[in-house]
């Protein structure tokens, strides 16, 4: 009895071969299609949130405008009060979340500076 060499993985072989490379493909794909989303949702969600933090520099703008004292002659101790109250609003917006770190320090350094 003479014995066939063997040739190749036959065709139960191909087929595992591709079904796999298939099922692989398939996954890639669907990785993408979700990673594509995420990345729409991320900045989606940034844009919303730029959106609000303009509308709270505009209302912070707003409420200094109707906050701060009229210019004149005024004694030095109600001056500081009122610098005080400012800086102690700007402290509790901070601390709120409304405020930044950025935000907030520059808030600071202007109410300083009118000092």
């Amino acid at each position: 009895m003479m014995m066939r060499r063997r040739r190749g993985v036959g065709l139960l072989g191909v087929a595992a071969v591709a079904g796999v490379a298939h099922h692989a493909g398939t996954k890639s794909a669907q990785a993408q299609a979700n990673e594509q989303a995420q990345n729409q949702e991320l900045a989606d969600l940034e844009q919303q949130n730029a959106a609000l933090a303009a509308q709270q520099q505009q209302l912070l703008a707003q409420q200094q405008a109707a906050a701060a004292p009229p210019v004149a002659a005024a004694p030095a101790a109600p001056a500081q009060d009122d610098m005080m109250v400012q800086l102690k609003q700007f402290a509790d917006l901070h601390a709120a979340g409304v405020l930044t770190d950025e935000e907030f320090a520059a808030a600071k350094a202007k109410v300083l500076a009118g000092a």
